[in-house]
């Protein structure tokens, strides 16, 4: 099956979007961002790859005779058992790099006993793990680095002070090894674990699929005989240039949102894109071709990067500030959206009494008025609108949105996909299929 593939390296994810000769979105895939782009852009596509096999298993499995209504519960927990067992090939690589690490210590006198701690801190992790893939458990994250190393901190503190041992060094051993592990793509069978989650889904307790395990396994299996072959990959993004294509492979972000939100909404005519390190508004026409741009030019005020200062001073999750805005009740006005003086002025806030949900509520109006005065200088905001990137998923940046384009543009159809932050990979498909497919 030849597929087309995009890959958006950004500032702090890397996206990939697998898709079919028809146009299809067959796949999408996410990772951290690294210092080493060659790892991400690899992980993301081994991502995509997954996903697009769980939609190849979707259309398979849904004729398969008791599974009526119940195909969707089964690729969730088919899911959740791979990424189980993925997730616990990597912890072992970690445990592994972590014991070699620590023979590296000078002072060979706490060798045996980091060693012994190390073992004992990976047991204990494992135990919990299986938790974190139970039917129905939410997760904070998904990527390795973030769950690892919340459980890896819990724990390592605990047996550090039972043993005796100094917790720095416990520390100092796996900041060193999370970086090689991360800086790999996960290693192992990848066809050879769908079987074996298949298996897990159909022996746990509290599941009511009336179709067998013989009769789920065939489709799996004839979804995992199909090739996918890599026909064209076009990449774009923040490190596109670090990225191992040629460049006639490489297309800008501009073009790529633009393409991509057109294709998610084909009357979109303009799009905000708020990125990691840029925000830009990008005006297109009804073929999804670039207009008009504006984009911010000198540093990433008010972009991603500036959200996850504020989370680290505020000692949120990401995932956090959206919500605790929206519990504001009073309006406060922040002056900057300079990741150097944001800190700063969070603790002037907070030292004057104000509260945390009404300072974050200023930070993301202060972030969407800077959006608003791009897309100004792109254009303004035309019929229909679409908000694309990581902070469409941030619900408070969203009602600011909301409230600022009627304010100074009347009521406009505002767009959000759920995949919204893969819109530039999907746009770099888009461009990988007609570099094929237009040349056929």
């Amino acid at each position: 099956m030849k597929c087309f593939i995009g890959i958006d390296l950004g500032s702090t994810t890397t996206k990939a979007v697998v898709m079919d000769e028809t146009g299809a979105q067959l796949g999408h895939g996410i990772t951290n961002s690294r210092s080493n782009y060659d790892t991400a852009s690899a992980v993301a596509k081994q991502e995509a790859f997954i996903d697009t096999r769980l939609t190849l298993f979707r259309r398979g499995l849904a004729g398969v005779a008791g599974l009526e209504g119940k195909v969707d519960e089964l690729i969730e927990g088919l899911e959740r058992n791979f990424r189980l067992e993925q997730f616990l090939e990597q912890l072992q690589d970690l445990q592994d790099t972590c014991l070699k690490n620590g023979e590296d210590l000078r002072f060979a006198k706490i060798r045996k006993a980091l060693a012994e701690s190390i073992d004992e801190t990976f047991v204990r992790l494992r135990e919990k793990v299986h938790g974190l893939y139970a039917p129905g458990v939410e997760r904070k994250s998904d990527f390795f680095r973030d769950l690892a190393g919340s459980q890896y901190m819990q724990l390592a503190e605990a047996v550090a002070e039972e043993s005796g041992l100094p917790f720095d060094a416990m520390l100092n051993v796996y900041d060193k090894s999370i970086i090689e592990v991360e800086n790999r793509p996960p290693a192992g069978d990848m066809i050879g674990k769908f079987p074996r989650a298949l298996h897990r889904v159909m022996t746990e307790e509290g599941h009511d699929f009336k179709a067998d395990e013989d009769s789920v396994a065939a489709p799996i299996k004839t979804a995992l005989d199909v090739e996918i072959e890599e026909t064209y990959v076009v990449g774009t993004g923040y490190g596109r240039v670090r990225l191992p294509f040629p460049k006639e492979h490489i297309r800008s972000e501009i073009l790529c949102h633009g393409l991509g939100a057109h294709l998610m909404y084909p009357n979109t005519r303009t799009v905000l894109d708020i990125g990691g390190q840029d925000t830009k508004g990008i005006q297109v026409d009804d073929t999804g071709i670039v207009v008009n741009f504006q984009m911010n030019d000198r540093c990433a005020a008010g972009c991603g990067r500036y959200l996850g200062y504020i989370a680290d001073e505020m000692n949120l999750g990401l995932h956090e500030l959206g919500p605790l805005a929206m519990k504001s009740t009073k309006n406060v006005r922040i002056n900057s959206t300079c990741t150097v003086f944001a800190g700063a002025e969070l603790r002037d806030r907070l030292s004057l009494g104000e509260k945390r949900e009404d300072i974050m509520a200023g930070l993301h109006r202060a972030i969407i008025l800077r959006a608003m005065s791009i897309l100004s200088r792109s254009g303004g905001v035309e019929d229909e609108f679409t908000f694309t990137g990581g902070v469409a998923k941030n619900e408070a940046a969203v009602k600011e949105l909301r409230k600022l384009v009627e304010e100074n543009y009347g009521e406009r159809t505002l767009n959000i996909n759920p995949n919204s932050i893969y819109t530039g990979a999907l746009g770099g498909a888009e461009f990988a299929r007609r570099a094929v497919m237009e040349a056929a």
